[in-house]
Protein backbone atom coordinates (compact mmCIF):
# COMPACT_ATOMS: atom_id res chain seq x y z
CA UNK A 1 0.00 0.00 0.00
CA UNK A 2 2.81 2.15 0.70
CA UNK A 3 4.19 1.87 -2.39
CA UNK A 4 0.61 2.34 -4.06
CA UNK A 5 0.52 5.82 -2.03
CA UNK A 6 3.85 6.73 -3.73
CA UNK A 7 3.15 5.99 -7.36
CA UNK A 8 -0.06 8.14 -7.09
CA UNK A 9 2.27 11.02 -5.38
CA UNK A 10 4.20 10.46 -8.23
CA UNK A 11 2.19 10.94 -10.85
CA UNK A 12 -0.30 13.75 -8.79
CA UNK A 13 2.71 15.86 -8.58
CA UNK A 14 3.39 15.45 -12.58
CA UNK A 15 -0.23 15.88 -13.60
CA UNK A 16 -0.19 19.52 -11.09
CA UNK A 17 3.66 20.63 -12.70
CA UNK A 18 1.90 20.65 -15.96
CA UNK A 19 -1.10 22.34 -15.18
CA UNK A 20 0.79 25.20 -13.73
CA UNK A 21 3.59 25.01 -16.39
CA UNK A 22 2.12 24.24 -19.51
CA UNK A 23 -1.76 24.86 -19.14
CA UNK A 24 -1.01 27.97 -16.84
CA UNK A 25 -3.50 27.38 -14.19
CA UNK A 26 -3.70 29.56 -11.11
CA UNK A 27 -2.56 28.67 -8.13
CA UNK A 28 -6.15 28.44 -6.40
CA UNK A 29 -7.12 26.09 -9.39
CA UNK A 30 -4.28 23.52 -8.75
CA UNK A 31 -4.83 23.09 -5.50
CA UNK A 32 -8.37 22.61 -6.47
CA UNK A 33 -7.49 19.52 -8.59
CA UNK A 34 -5.12 19.19 -5.86
CA UNK A 35 -7.85 18.22 -3.15
CA UNK A 36 -9.64 16.52 -5.62
CA UNK A 37 -7.41 14.04 -6.91
CA UNK A 38 -5.95 13.23 -3.23
CA UNK A 39 -9.22 12.16 -2.57
CA UNK A 40 -9.72 9.95 -5.14
CA UNK A 41 -5.92 8.49 -4.68
CA UNK A 42 -6.93 7.57 -0.95
CA UNK A 43 -10.32 5.99 -2.19
CA UNK A 44 -8.27 3.84 -4.60
CA UNK A 45 -5.16 3.05 -2.08
CA UNK A 46 -7.75 1.57 0.50
CA UNK A 47 -8.05 -0.88 -2.80
CA UNK A 48 -4.64 -1.75 -3.08
CA UNK A 49 -5.19 0.21 -6.92
CA UNK A 50 -2.69 2.97 -8.65
CA UNK A 51 -4.14 5.95 -10.46
CA UNK A 52 -2.74 3.77 -13.80
CA UNK A 53 -4.79 0.44 -12.57
CA UNK A 54 -7.94 2.16 -11.85
CA UNK A 55 -11.23 0.86 -13.94
CA UNK A 56 -14.54 2.30 -14.56
CA UNK A 57 -16.25 0.29 -11.80
CA UNK A 58 -13.68 2.64 -9.39
CA UNK A 59 -14.64 5.87 -11.14
CA UNK A 60 -18.03 4.85 -10.26
CA UNK A 61 -17.70 3.42 -6.68
CA UNK A 62 -16.02 6.26 -6.04
CA UNK A 63 -18.69 8.98 -7.03
CA UNK A 64 -21.55 6.90 -5.70
CA UNK A 65 -19.54 6.78 -2.01
CA UNK A 66 -19.38 10.82 -2.51
CA UNK A 67 -23.28 10.84 -3.01
CA UNK A 68 -23.90 8.85 0.35
CA UNK A 69 -21.66 10.75 1.90
CA UNK A 70 -23.88 14.07 1.07
CA UNK A 71 -22.04 15.55 -1.36
CA UNK A 72 -23.60 17.76 -3.56
CA UNK A 73 -24.25 17.22 -7.01
CA UNK A 74 -21.91 20.42 -8.23
CA UNK A 75 -19.06 19.44 -6.10
CA UNK A 76 -19.13 15.33 -7.65
CA UNK A 77 -19.29 17.11 -10.79
CA UNK A 78 -16.19 19.11 -10.48
CA UNK A 79 -14.21 16.02 -8.85
CA UNK A 80 -15.28 14.20 -11.83
CA UNK A 81 -14.09 16.50 -14.10
CA UNK A 82 -10.93 16.62 -12.39
CA UNK A 83 -10.74 12.74 -13.25
CA UNK A 84 -11.11 13.38 -16.32
CA UNK A 85 -8.49 15.59 -17.08
CA UNK A 86 -5.64 13.44 -15.21
CA UNK A 87 -6.82 10.58 -17.24
CA UNK A 88 -6.61 13.19 -20.26
CA UNK A 89 -3.13 13.30 -19.41
CA UNK A 90 -2.09 10.13 -18.95
CA UNK A 91 -3.15 9.04 -22.29
CA UNK A 92 -1.69 11.69 -23.88
CA UNK A 93 1.45 11.06 -21.73
CA UNK A 94 0.74 7.16 -22.81
CA UNK A 95 1.00 6.07 -19.19
CA UNK A 96 -2.42 4.22 -19.83
CA UNK A 97 -4.49 2.74 -22.84
CA UNK A 98 -7.77 3.38 -21.73
CA UNK A 99 -9.24 6.54 -20.00
CA UNK A 100 -11.95 5.05 -16.95
CA UNK A 101 -13.68 7.70 -17.37
CA UNK A 102 -15.13 7.27 -20.28
CA UNK A 103 -18.91 6.99 -21.16
CA UNK A 104 -19.38 8.09 -16.84
CA UNK A 105 -22.08 10.93 -17.41
CA UNK A 106 -21.71 14.22 -15.21
CA UNK A 107 -24.36 14.70 -12.74
CA UNK A 108 -27.58 16.66 -13.16
CA UNK A 109 -26.89 18.65 -10.50
CA UNK A 110 -23.98 20.01 -12.25
CA UNK A 111 -26.69 21.90 -14.61
CA UNK A 112 -28.63 23.32 -12.18
CA UNK A 113 -27.62 27.14 -12.04
CA UNK A 114 -25.72 28.71 -9.25
CA UNK A 115 -27.50 30.64 -6.88
CA UNK A 116 -28.07 34.20 -7.02
CA UNK A 117 -29.79 37.33 -6.03
CA UNK A 118 -33.07 39.36 -7.74
CA UNK A 119 -32.36 42.78 -9.05
CA UNK A 120 -33.72 44.88 -5.59
CA UNK A 121 -31.48 42.67 -3.27
CA UNK A 122 -28.72 43.44 -5.98
CA UNK A 123 -29.59 47.66 -5.03
CA UNK A 124 -30.25 46.62 -1.65
CA UNK A 125 -27.01 45.23 -1.03
CA UNK A 126 -25.14 48.26 -2.72
CA UNK A 127 -27.17 50.94 -1.16
CA UNK A 128 -26.13 48.68 2.41
CA UNK A 129 -22.51 49.42 1.73
CA UNK A 130 -22.41 52.61 1.49
CA UNK A 131 -23.35 53.25 5.03
CA UNK A 132 -19.53 53.15 7.22
CA UNK A 133 -22.19 51.75 10.26
CA UNK A 134 -22.30 48.20 8.04
CA UNK A 135 -18.26 48.15 8.78
CA UNK A 136 -17.55 46.82 12.05
CA UNK A 137 -13.90 46.57 11.82
CA UNK A 138 -13.59 50.40 10.27
CA UNK A 139 -14.17 52.19 13.51
CA UNK A 140 -12.70 55.44 13.84
CA UNK A 141 -12.04 58.53 11.23
CA UNK A 142 -10.82 55.77 8.10
CA UNK A 143 -15.13 53.99 7.96
CA UNK A 144 -15.71 56.59 5.75
CA UNK A 145 -13.04 55.56 3.48
CA UNK A 146 -13.66 51.92 3.37
CA UNK A 147 -17.05 52.40 3.06
CA UNK A 148 -16.60 53.97 -0.30
CA UNK A 149 -13.89 51.54 -1.17
CA UNK A 150 -16.34 48.61 -0.44
CA UNK A 151 -18.90 50.34 -2.37
CA UNK A 152 -16.72 50.50 -5.31
CA UNK A 153 -15.58 47.08 -5.15
CA UNK A 154 -19.52 45.87 -4.71
CA UNK A 155 -20.21 47.56 -7.60
CA UNK A 156 -16.96 46.50 -9.92
CA UNK A 157 -17.93 42.79 -9.18
CA UNK A 158 -21.99 43.12 -10.13
CA UNK A 159 -20.66 44.96 -12.77
CA UNK A 160 -18.39 43.25 -14.69
CA UNK A 161 -18.97 39.93 -13.07
CA UNK A 162 -15.48 39.43 -11.52
CA UNK A 163 -14.35 36.71 -9.50
CA UNK A 164 -13.30 37.82 -6.20
CA UNK A 165 -9.59 37.08 -7.15
CA UNK A 166 -9.76 39.26 -9.85
CA UNK A 167 -10.65 42.24 -7.77
CA UNK A 168 -8.08 41.23 -5.36
CA UNK A 169 -5.63 41.16 -7.66
CA UNK A 170 -6.44 44.22 -10.46
CA UNK A 171 -4.07 47.22 -10.80
CA UNK A 172 -4.13 50.55 -10.97
CA UNK A 173 -3.68 50.68 -15.08
CA UNK A 174 -6.09 48.17 -15.73
CA UNK A 175 -8.88 50.70 -14.92
CA UNK A 176 -9.64 52.76 -17.82
CA UNK A 177 -12.46 54.74 -16.36
CA UNK A 178 -12.55 57.28 -19.39
CA UNK A 179 -13.23 54.43 -21.93
CA UNK A 180 -15.51 52.92 -19.98
CA UNK A 181 -14.17 49.45 -19.82
CA UNK A 182 -11.49 47.24 -17.50
CA UNK A 183 -8.46 45.18 -18.62
CA UNK A 184 -9.02 42.11 -15.98
CA UNK A 185 -6.59 39.24 -15.79
CA UNK A 186 -8.63 36.11 -15.36
CA UNK A 187 -8.09 32.36 -15.12
CA UNK A 188 -5.02 30.65 -16.44
CA UNK A 189 -3.39 34.29 -16.53
CA UNK A 190 -5.98 35.21 -19.70
CA UNK A 191 -6.56 38.92 -20.31
CA UNK A 192 -9.94 39.96 -21.13
CA UNK A 193 -12.12 43.52 -21.36
CA UNK A 194 -14.76 44.38 -19.37
CA UNK A 195 -16.87 47.37 -20.26
CA UNK A 196 -18.46 49.31 -16.84
CA UNK A 197 -21.69 50.79 -16.18
CA UNK A 198 -22.38 54.60 -15.33
CA UNK A 199 -23.16 53.40 -11.36
CA UNK A 200 -19.66 51.52 -11.41
CA UNK A 201 -17.77 54.49 -12.76
CA UNK A 202 -18.60 57.00 -10.43
CA UNK A 203 -18.39 54.53 -7.56
CA UNK A 204 -14.98 53.86 -8.87
CA UNK A 205 -14.03 57.65 -9.60
CA UNK A 206 -15.00 58.56 -6.01
CA UNK A 207 -12.87 56.04 -4.29
CA UNK A 208 -9.88 57.20 -6.54
CA UNK A 209 -10.79 60.91 -5.47
CA UNK A 210 -10.10 60.59 -1.97
CA UNK A 211 -10.98 57.30 -0.64
CA UNK A 212 -7.42 55.47 -1.61
CA UNK A 213 -5.36 58.14 -1.06
CA UNK A 214 -7.01 57.87 2.86
CA UNK A 215 -6.34 54.17 3.29
CA UNK A 216 -3.09 54.18 1.65
CA UNK A 217 -1.45 57.17 4.56
CA UNK A 218 -4.02 55.76 7.50
CA UNK A 219 -0.61 54.13 8.79
CA UNK A 220 2.17 56.05 7.53
CA UNK A 221 1.24 59.00 10.16
CA UNK A 222 1.73 56.50 13.27
CA UNK A 223 4.57 57.06 16.04
CA UNK A 224 7.07 54.39 15.79
CA UNK A 225 6.65 53.23 12.30
CA UNK A 226 9.05 52.41 9.66
CA UNK A 227 8.60 55.84 7.43
CA UNK A 228 10.24 54.36 4.27
CA UNK A 229 8.01 51.36 4.36
CA UNK A 230 5.17 53.65 4.90
CA UNK A 231 5.84 55.18 1.99
CA UNK A 232 6.14 52.16 -0.48
CA UNK A 233 2.89 51.20 1.00
CA UNK A 234 1.13 54.32 -0.39
CA UNK A 235 2.66 53.48 -4.02
CA UNK A 236 1.16 49.85 -4.76
CA UNK A 237 -0.18 49.30 -7.88
CA UNK A 238 -3.33 47.24 -6.96
CA UNK A 239 -6.49 48.85 -7.39
CA UNK A 240 -7.92 48.08 -3.99
CA UNK A 241 -5.85 48.20 -1.00
CA UNK A 242 -6.22 47.88 2.66
CA UNK A 243 -5.16 50.53 5.62
CA UNK A 244 -1.53 51.50 4.84
CA UNK A 245 -1.75 50.51 1.18
CA UNK A 246 -1.47 46.61 2.36
CA UNK A 247 -2.98 43.91 0.00
CA UNK A 248 -6.18 42.99 0.24
CA UNK A 249 -7.53 39.23 1.24
CA UNK A 250 -10.26 37.24 -0.55
CA UNK A 251 -11.28 36.61 3.29
CA UNK A 252 -11.89 40.32 3.38
CA UNK A 253 -13.71 40.38 0.59
CA UNK A 254 -15.73 37.55 1.28
CA UNK A 255 -16.27 39.48 4.68
CA UNK A 256 -17.75 42.58 3.05
CA UNK A 257 -19.76 41.10 0.60
CA UNK A 258 -21.53 38.94 3.28
CA UNK A 259 -22.42 41.87 5.64
CA UNK A 260 -23.56 43.98 3.37
CA UNK A 261 -25.88 41.69 1.53
CA UNK A 262 -27.08 40.58 5.12
CA UNK A 263 -27.88 43.90 5.82
CA UNK A 264 -30.37 44.21 2.95
CA UNK A 265 -31.85 40.50 3.85
CA UNK A 266 -29.81 37.88 2.21
CA UNK A 267 -26.57 36.51 2.75
CA UNK A 268 -24.17 36.45 -0.53
CA UNK A 269 -20.99 35.99 -1.32
CA UNK A 270 -18.93 37.29 -3.88
CA UNK A 271 -19.09 34.46 -6.62
CA UNK A 272 -23.50 34.94 -6.30
CA UNK A 273 -22.84 38.45 -7.25
CA UNK A 274 -20.98 37.08 -10.71
CA UNK A 275 -23.96 34.73 -11.17
CA UNK A 276 -26.26 37.66 -10.37
CA UNK A 277 -24.86 39.72 -13.41
CA UNK A 278 -24.60 36.74 -15.34
CA UNK A 279 -28.25 35.98 -14.83
CA UNK A 280 -29.71 39.32 -14.95
CA UNK A 281 -28.01 39.94 -18.47
CA UNK A 282 -29.47 36.67 -19.72
CA UNK A 283 -32.86 37.58 -18.92
CA UNK A 284 -32.54 41.15 -20.31
CA UNK A 285 -31.55 39.54 -23.55
CA UNK A 286 -28.41 38.80 -24.08
CA UNK A 287 -26.24 36.16 -26.13
CA UNK A 288 -24.68 33.08 -23.99
CA UNK A 289 -21.15 34.47 -26.40
CA UNK A 290 -21.58 37.52 -25.13
CA UNK A 291 -21.87 36.48 -21.25
CA UNK A 292 -19.23 33.97 -22.37
CA UNK A 293 -16.57 37.08 -23.68
CA UNK A 294 -17.51 39.24 -20.06
CA UNK A 295 -17.33 36.12 -17.70
CA UNK A 296 -14.35 35.02 -19.13
CA UNK A 297 -15.21 31.71 -19.60
CA UNK A 298 -13.07 29.71 -21.74
CA UNK A 299 -15.76 27.12 -23.01
CA UNK A 300 -19.80 28.10 -24.14
CA UNK A 301 -20.37 24.76 -22.65
CA UNK A 302 -19.67 26.39 -19.23
CA UNK A 303 -21.94 29.11 -19.71
CA UNK A 304 -24.68 27.03 -20.67
CA UNK A 305 -26.03 26.57 -17.33
CA UNK A 306 -27.85 30.26 -17.74
CA UNK A 307 -29.30 28.47 -21.28
CA UNK A 308 -32.53 27.91 -19.37
CA UNK A 309 -32.98 31.79 -18.62
CA UNK A 310 -32.37 32.55 -22.57
CA UNK A 311 -35.30 29.75 -23.23
CA UNK A 312 -37.47 31.14 -20.45
CA UNK A 313 -37.43 34.67 -22.30
CA UNK A 314 -37.65 33.11 -25.59
CA UNK A 315 -40.78 31.52 -24.26
CA UNK A 316 -41.95 34.68 -22.86
CA UNK A 317 -41.59 37.16 -26.27
CA UNK A 318 -43.23 34.02 -28.49
CA UNK A 319 -46.49 33.93 -25.86
CA UNK A 320 -46.42 37.48 -26.26
CA UNK A 321 -45.79 38.28 -29.79
CA UNK A 322 -46.53 35.20 -31.70
CA UNK A 323 -50.04 35.11 -33.45
CA UNK A 324 -50.99 31.94 -32.87
CA UNK A 325 -49.08 31.34 -29.72
CA UNK A 326 -52.21 32.11 -27.63
CA UNK A 327 -55.68 29.43 -27.61
CA UNK A 328 -58.30 31.39 -28.93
Amino acid sequence: MVMVAEVNARLLAGFLDYLRIEKGLAPLSVSAYATDLNQFAQFLEKRKRAFLTARRNDVREFLQQLFSNGVDGRSVGRKLSALRHLYRFLLLDKRIERDPTLNIESPRQWKVLPKSLAKDEIEATLKASSAPIAIPYAEGKYAPALAVRDRAMLELLYAGALRVSEVVAAKLEDLKLESGYMLVRGKGDKERIVPLGKPAQDALSQYLASARAALAESRASKPGRDQTSAVSRTVSPLLFIARGARKLTRQRVWQMVGRASAAAGRHASPHMLRHSAATHMVENGADLRTVQTILGHSDISTTQIYTHLALDRLRSVYQKHHPRAKAK
